[in-house]
């Protein structure tokens, strides 16, 4: 078997198992057409943050504030108050403050759809920057998160150390048709079976497709 065939079969399997799990909150938010800032705003929330607790304060923030030009109008204080208790909300307040006035004053209140334009915006890094453009403007991109680096070594398709590295290597290997969703597949996997200590391998659907790097206890 290629890696090419392997890695296809892997997520063909997996698109199969992931309906039996919970999807990601910025994901699912994508798949119910929600706009690109939301996507931004959403992604920005869910750093170091468990995904129902960005769900609820996505939501809240949302209520009051929606666009760019209305987050704008709310303070500091009052952005931290909406969506705590997200990890650092002090900083992701002043971060999407800072988000929304630059959005308003140099993109006419629209998120850009460029990689390179996003990762311009304050707290917005690879991982956020793929994750706008592929849930939010359905682009191709690939967002490499602590779940995605930390499985594709596993699997032994790339060999990394960061996950940006993982982001450019998946690039020249990946198949171009499972950039967008890679993230979802890995993800769903990582926070269900694939754990960063002692993996579930004997529930893992794709153990027999997997050379286990670094794995020295699995269940």
């Amino acid at each position: 078997m290629t890696e090419k065939e392997r890695i296809s079969r892997i997520v063909e399997i997996l698109r199969e198992a992931k309906k039996e799990w919970a999807v990601p909150v910025v994901t699912l938010m994508g798949q119910m057409g929600t706009d690109p800032f939301k996507i931004l705003v959403a992604t920005v929330l869910s750093l170091r943050t468990k995904d129902e607790v960005t769900a609820e304060a996505a939501r809240r923030l949302f209520q009051v504030a929606d666009t760019p030009e209305k987050l704008l109008k709310l303070s500091e204080e009052e952005i931290a108050s909406l969506i705590y208790p997200v990890g650092f909300y002090n900083r992701k307040a002043k971060n999407l403050k800072e988000i929304a006035r630059i959005l308003v004053e140099h993109y006419g209140g629209q998120v850009p759809s460029d990689l390179e334009e996003l990762l311009k915006l304050p707290g917005v890094g690879r991982k956020t920057a793929n994750l706008v453009v592929t849930q939010g403007f359905k682009k191709p991109g690939i967002c490499v998160d602590t779940h995605v680096h930390r499985i594709m070594n596993r699997l032994g398709f790339v060999k990394t150390k960061t996950p940006e590295e993982t982001e450019f290597a998946l690039r020249e290997k990946l198949p171009k048709e499972f950039w967008i969703e890679i993230n979802d597949l890995l993800v769903a996997l990582g926070q269900h079976i694939c754990r960063p200590i002692s993996p579930k391998c004997s529930q893992c659907p794709i153990e027999h497709l997997c050379k286990k790097v670094g794995v020295k206890r699995s269940r």
